[in-house]
């Protein structure tokens, strides 16, 4: 493979890092996020006994508050680390513009590192660093990981957040929604949305489907678990 063919693939292989991290990570977890904290308030004020109205304000509000601050969460998170990207960006312009015959020589040698010829290391060095653009672009890849023109949207990113939460919280809701008061069937569906979610998430990662099903299943039924007994507790007592 020639130098300029591995920058190209580099290229490839970051730009698909970073159309995953732009969406792909908020939608997975906002989905599970969502799908479990509203199951548990749910669970909760049900163990509680509070009347199908109440059940679903609380489904409402909680869907509400959470897709809104996992947006919020996404979008600062995720302009965070690009202006700090930037920030780095900019201080190797800044190195590329007073030195740049050093700069250069720190290319070669990365090329050479990547098993690339001496000779064919420093011509590729030579014609990459004529281009001040596509020198800054290779030397952000090399040293900082990233490809400065492909990163993240935070705005994509705080979208996907909230429409996932805001569908895996909506999840458990849907019976009450549609006049079945009953909490089993809520809890019911939401771990077979568990299941699926779970599954799907491990199957995207390259594992068996069934871990990544009983792995979320556990932990969303822990969670709704434990918030059901508070509930009952705290209904025993106020009653």
């Amino acid at each position: 493979m020639t130098a300029d063919n591995r920058v190209r693939a580099e290229q490839h292989g970051h730009q698909h890092r970073d159309v995953s991290g732009g969406w792909l990570r908020p939608a997975v977890f906002g989905a599970m996020d969502g799908l479990v904290t509203n199951v548990s308030l749910i669970a909760g004020v049900g163990g509680g006994g509070g009347s199908p109205h109440t059940i679903i304000l609380t489904g409402l509000a909680g869907l509400a508050a959470g897709a809104f601050s996992m947006a919020a969460g996404e979008y600062v998170s995720v302009t965070s680390q690009n202006e700090l990207v930037y920030a780095e960006v900019d201080k190797e312009r800044r190195e590329l513009e007073s030195n740049a015959a050093a700069e250069q020589a720190e290319l070669a040698t990365m090329l050479r590192a990547r098993g690339i010829s001496a000779a064919t290391a420093r011509q590729a060095a030579a014609e990459i660093s004529a281009h001040p653009e596509k020198a800054l672009q290779v030397h952000a890849m090399e040293e900082l990981g990233v490809n400065p023109g492909e990163l993240p949207s935070p705005v994509v990113a705080a979208g996907a957040s909230l429409a996932s939460f805001a569908a895996g919280a909506l999840v458990p809701l849907l019976p009450y929604l549609f006049g079945l008061h009953v909490l089993g069937v809520a809890l019911g569906l939401a771990a077979a949305a568990a299941i699926v979610g779970g599954g799907i998430v491990a199957r995207l990662t390259g594992r068996p489907f069934w871990l990544g099903a009983v792995r979320q299943l556990v932990l969303g039924a822990l969670a709704a678990g434990i918030t059901y007994a508070i509930g009952m507790a705290v209904g025993h007592v106020a009653s």
